[in-house]
């Protein structure tokens, strides 16, 4: 799987965990040189608090176009750190 935004490929791997739709990539199948961390928090019932990351690419910023459960609740263990997205990145084969 490979996601893309703004015509790169920030991400690849064939690793990925798909939950409630959402491919879950590895940490270490990010390139890192396009995330930033966010302030951006969310809670979700049953996974945990998620932190959200910023997309850098070609000049252009995406907002929080990624996120991760760094410390999820038991049931959600399977995507411990693991990075998915949305906001317009495409994630395809």
């Amino acid at each position: 799987m490979k996601a893309i935004w703004n015509d790169t490929v920030i991400a690849e791997s064939d690793q990925t965990v798909v939950i409630e739709g959402n491919h879950y990539f590895p940490p270490d199948s990010i390139h890192d040189a396009y995330f930033s961390e966010s302030d951006t928090h969310t809670v979700c019932g049953w996974k945990g608090t998620a932190s959200y990351y910023t997309l850098n690419v070609g000049g252009k910023t995406n907002p929080d176009a990624a996120w991760t459960y760094p410390d999820p609740k038991p049931q959600a263990l399977q995507i411990k750190d693991y990075i998915a997205f949305w906001k317009g990145v495409k994630v395809t084969q």
